[in-house]
């Protein structure tokens, strides 16, 4: 004979399971419908190269610097690059077109070109845009990849091969940026370019502004020397929440078979002299990027890297990760 007290309490336990089980799935459709995972920032900037145009091993390079990646025929080492992610809307930028693309890309969206919406290039030195002929048809034969470029570079691009075929044939489309004019890319992620004194022989040369919906980011790669630029780069890092900046070049010491004048960057040293004034907060926001392989910051052991983390600044890792 069954109780009616037991009947009432299994009752309530199994309205309590309905109950739950429709809160849970009620939950889970709300999770699916935000389309991005609940761990993930809505936008994120991803570090997908930290070296200078010629990368590591560098070619003619005897130094030891170069010696282990050339004695293994491989290198872990990527050029400059960012990569950068509306995990909400599904979006994916590259922000430079580097010899090493395809594992950049690889590291961006698994490989999938489909799920890239666009490319932003800051100039026309061979370590920010070559990686562009992967896109044609010896290669993904890709189709209509947004490109994003200022006026210079656009000419550069229609007026020489083989880059102008890449437009030909449709495997990039042009757009066209402009100085300090915003570009809004979805609800949570808009760029901007700024002009930046540099050797423009092809192109002009920008940095980008990235503003996702609660911080910002700041990529200046490559810079002649700050006091050049008639802008203050102290008040554009006060205004960002990370500042990926050129530095290229720890002092003058590393480079003793170049004209120094020919290359001309600032210095990590004299970035620690611009910026000494600035607060720990800021000197925290600042991230070295583009490094030489001659630049002993590169080896977290070396007395370079272990002054810049001293000092309160950083050196940019690949693979890292920023939310916005």
């Amino acid at each position: 004979m069954i109780n009616f007290k037991t009947l009432t309490y299994l009752n309530r336990k199994i309205a309590f399971f309905c109950l739950s089980s429709l809160l849970l799935l009620n939950g889970c459709h709300k999770k699916d419908s935000r389309n991005y995972k609940t761990n993930q920032s809505v936008v994120e900037v991803k570090i997908l190269g930290t070296l200078q145009d010629g990368g590591m091993p560098h070619l003619g390079c005897t130094k030891d610097c170069c010696k282990e990646f050339f004695e293994k025929g491989y290198s872990n080492k990527r050029v400059v690059s960012l990569g950068v992610s509306d995990n909400k809307e599904k979006r994916n930028y590259l922000i430079e077109a580097s010899p090493d693309i395809s594992v950049q890309l690889n590291d961006l969206v698994n490989d999938k070109l489909e799920t890239l919406n666009g490319i932003f290039i800051t100039h026309a030195h061979i370590g920010h845009y070559s990686g562009l002929i992967h896109l044609g048809r010896e290669v993904a034969h890709a189709s209509k990849i947004p490109l994003y470029i200022m006026p210079k570079m656009t000419d550069f691009i229609l007026s020489n091969g083989p880059w102008n075929q890449l437009v030909e044939l449709q495997n990039v489309e042009l757009k066209k940026l402009f100085d300090e004019k915003e570009q809004k890319l979805t609800e949570n992620l808009k760029i901007t370019p700024i002009k930046v004194p540099h050797r423009d022989e092809y192109s002009e040369t920008v940095g980008f502004k990235i503003v996702g919906p609660e911080k910002a980011a700041l990529f200046i790669p490559d810079i002649d020397k700050w006091d050049k630029w008639d802008k203050s780069i102290k008040e554009l890092i006060k205004q960002v929440d990370y500042a990926f900046i050129d530095g290229t070049f720890y002092d003058a010491n590393e480079i003793n078979n170049r004209d120094i004048s020919e290359i001309p960057h600032p210095f990590i040293i004299e970035s620690f002299q611009l910026f000494n004034d600035l607060n720990a907060l800021d000197k925290k926001k600042i991230y070295f990027i583009h490094l030489n392989h001659t630049n002993p910051a590169i080896d977290k052991e070396s007395d370079a890297y272990k002054s810049i983390k001293s000092k309160g600044y950083n050196v940019a890792e690949l693979g890292s990760v920023f939310s916005l």
